[in-house]
């Protein structure tokens, strides 16, 4: 029987019991990229390691893990297959958040939870839509919800839909019918009208199986209605970190890749191998100081969070938001430098390289996104003078 993260009492034992099940994503991905194809196999290695449920609180049977962990873990993922850990870091992530905040009723977490940890179902959020873009940018879901006497009936397609294949539960924004209200609706995959088209087409993140989600006159119950979002302020998420983990996670590859082509690879114009040469070695030093920078600010911030009170996580928004845009986009240039290193053979199709290229620059357009990033930051720095 395989060992359990849950079961293990440290932190680098369950660091080596997930590098030992990514090892084999490795050699999946290059598969599932070529083909557009879903990693499932991925995703039955985490669950038979219990790795869903560790960001569960523990008082709902989870490993109740802090976010600086849960980063570690997402990293090591990210390097191994850059679909993979985008995919399941959505999931970790959000039940992470709804369980420590109670943002649902307990009854409701507590299922869906119990599911996580028995079945390794899985469960990520349906919000991006075609007509409006990111729900970052504030549209207003086309997605709707009728209420009845029993419960709700929802109607919408949502596009970006990661992990489709094998989510269970979609976590729906849907406009209520009749009002100014936007509320989050729990839908279970097996309820009749809920479909998933494939049309993720994507040249990045291929095996992310990022489809869209068909919503036909799907009825759910009253209490699926989770949570009222138009009424709240968005508040600053810690959990978001796990996307600039993953992108992390992807450049560090890279940089292994470049880095054992240049010590093994010796053209007859020199002596030694391209390792030696200061052009060369300028580069890597270039990508090994990207990579420090951004590790030493995700893994900061994240311990940050981790020890805050809540009314400091309240004040941490920018700060957040600094950590994405700065670790993608170094990530990005690093990709970019270990390319250089290897040259034109990182464009061949044989190379693991072109695919991490296509895959970090997904990064750039997840939440939040950049520009959000720099207003904000210039509204705290004028407030800091005010």
């Amino acid at each position: 029987m395989m060992t359990k993260m849950l079961e293990l009492e440290t932190k680098e034992d369950r660091m080596e019991l997930l590098s030992q099940t990514a090892a084999s994503f490795v050699e999946r991905a290059k598969k599932h990229d070529e083909n557009a194809t879903f990693p499932f196999e991925n995703f039955e290695d985490l669950h038979s390691i219990g790795y869903p449920s560790l960001s569960i609180p523990k008082k709902y049977g989870g490993g109740g893990i802090p976010l600086d962990e849960l980063l570690t873990y997402q990293q090591i993922i990210g390097k191994a297959d850059g679909s993979t850990a985008l995919s399941i870091g959505w999931h970790m992530g959000i039940m992470k958040h709804l369980g420590e905040n109670e943002v649902w009723k307990e009854e409701t977490y507590a299922a869906v939870a119990k599911d996580v940890i028995e079945n390794g179902a899985l469960l990520n959020n349906a919000a991006t839509e075609p007509a409006t873009g990111s729900p970052t940018r504030g549209g207003r879901p086309g997605t709707s919800a009728i209420q009845e006497e029993n419960g709700w009936i929802i109607n919408g397609r949502k596009t970006f839909t990661t992990m489709a294949p094998v989510l269970q539960y979609f976590v729906v924004s849907a406009s209520i019918e009749g009002t100014e209200d936007v509320g989050s609706f729990l839908v279970n995959r097996d309820q009749a009208g809920v479909s998933v088209e494939e049309t993720w087409d994507s040249i990045a993140m291929r095996g992310s199986g990022s489809h869209d989600l068909i919503l036909e006159n799907v009825k759910v119950e009253k209490n699926d209605l989770a949570e009222m979002l138009s009424s709240k302020k968005r508040t600053p998420a810690g959990w978001l970190l796990h996307i600039p983990a993953c992108y992390l996670g992807i450049a560090q590859a890279a940089q292994k890749e470049a880095v054992e082509f240049a010590m093994n690879y010796s053209p007859n114009s020199i002596l030694g191998t391209i390792s030696e040469l200061p052009n060369v070695k300028k580069k890597m030093g270039d990508v090994e100081l990207l990579l420090m920078e951004s590790r030493h600010f995700l893994y900061s911030v994240a311990k940050k969070w981790d020890v805050s009170s809540e009314d400091i996580r309240k004040t941490m928004g920018a700060e957040l938001g600094a950590v994405k845009l700065s670790v993608t986009n170094k990530a990005v240039e690093a990709v970019d430098l270990a390319m250089r290193i290897v040259g034109a053979r990182s464009l061949s199709q044989q190379s693991n390289l072109q695919r991490y290229y296509r895959d970090v620059r997904a990064g750039l357009h997840n939440p939040p996104m950049d520009d959000m990033t720099i207003m904000q930051l210039a509204d705290q720095s004028i407030k800091s003078l005010q």
